[in-house]
């Protein structure tokens, strides 16, 4: 693919991200020549990411590949793509619940499916761990709406609502909702439980690395003893939970732990894997809150958890809240849980490589 080459690309908001959503067909389909394109259209490696659509974090430079799918009842499968900021590095390790928002959106904007009357519900497969999650997008007059009074934490305004029902998620990366078997291991001597709901993730007490957990994440960033005690973590929590070698995954995520300070169920610091997450993600959110339903696991010792099967947990970041509706099967395990997220459209054309 030559520079001169432009490729159709519509650039939007999902969640408390944004990145590129690409139509499969319109991407080169060796994954080397991909990732390529994909590195020079976001501008990495560079911190800056000046040379490219890049907003210099993890959180903006993120790509979503749809294509109608040939599954039954699905409607469009959905490729997830994290490209590193300063390193060459596109990774398809992991999902993105938040760049999941606007794949509902991208889908009918782009015509993979028809719309129903005021709301359409799409089937989408989420490629990178073979689990469905269902999208329910506001489709007033045939059209895609993304005007409304829907607000989540960690973007200004108010938009439509995106409801987003997850089934089956546990051990979708791992194999195991807890793939050592284990509520909790202990790893350079911090407890933490290893668990995968949809995203996979090391769950430790931020008392037991020496912070209090409300913490500012540049403060987090700025300290150096705290990053090396978690790489060391994390290395080797990646075979333990049938990842392989993680130096270069962007997973497992790092979640630190402490009790609730604003009325929620628990209160979260994450690093995502090396840079502290301005507030968390949807599938991280999920693995977490579930990570708060194991007795005897260091999440379940302080959280606060209502009554009744299902239950609605507030999971607090630095910068509000996400909100989990668990609902739990007769045995207790969790047997769906559900977000809300809103998206946007922020430009539709062409982007160069």
């Amino acid at each position: 693919m030559s520079d001169t080459d432009g490729v159709r690309c519509m650039w939007m908001r999902g969640g408390t991200s944004k990145g590129g959503y690409f139509l499969t067909a319109d991407l080169p389909t060796d994954p080397a020549e991909r990732d390529a394109f994909l590195l020079r259209a976001m501008g990495s490696p560079d911190p800056r990411q000046i040379d490219g659509m890049g907003g210099a974090d993890p959180l903006t430079s993120k790509v979503a590949v749809v294509r109608k799918s040939d599954r039954p009842d699905v409607d469009v499968d959905y490729l997830f793509l994290q490209v590193f900021v300063d390193r060459p590095i596109v990774t398809d390790a992991q999902n993105c619940g938040n760049i999941l928002a606007g794949v509902g959106p991208f889908a009918i904007e782009r015509g993979l499916l028809p719309v129903a009357s005021q709301r359409t519900q799409i089937r989408i497969f989420m490629e990178n761990t073979g689990q469905i999650a269902i999208a329910t997008v506001e489709t007033p007059d045939g059209r895609v709406r993304y005007d409304g009074e829907a607000r989540i934490d960690g973007v200004p305004g108010t938009a439509a609502p995106i409801p987003i029902a997850f089934e089956d998620t546990a051990g979708s990366s791992c194999g195991a909702l807890l793939p050592t078997g284990n509520a909790v291991d202990v790893i350079e001597g911090i407890e933490a439980t290893l668990i995968d709901n949809g995203m996979p993730c090391v769950v430790m007490r931020a008392s037991d690395l020496g912070i209090t957990g409300t913490e500012t994440p540049s403060d987090l960033e700025g300290n150096s003893s705290l990053r090396a005690k978690l790489e060391a973590i994390r290395l080797k929590a990646g075979p333990m939970m049938n990842l392989g070698d993680v130096t270069e995954k962007s997973v497992p995520k790092m979640t630190m732990v402490s009790p609730a300070a604003n009325g929620g169920a628990i209160s979260t610091r994450t690093f995502i894997p090396h840079r502290c997450h301005s507030s968390i993600g949807v599938l991280g959110a999920v693995s977490v809150a579930t990570a708060c339903l194991i007795p005897g696991s260091p999440a379940a010792a302080m959280a606060s958890i209502p009554e009744g099967r299902e239950k609605t947990l507030s999971v607090e970041h630095p910068t509000g809240e996400m909100t989990v509706v668990a609902t739990l099967a007769a045995d207790g395990s969790v047997e769906r849980a559900a977000i809300l997220r809103t998206a946007r459209k922020l430009f539709d054309g062409v982007v160069f490589g």
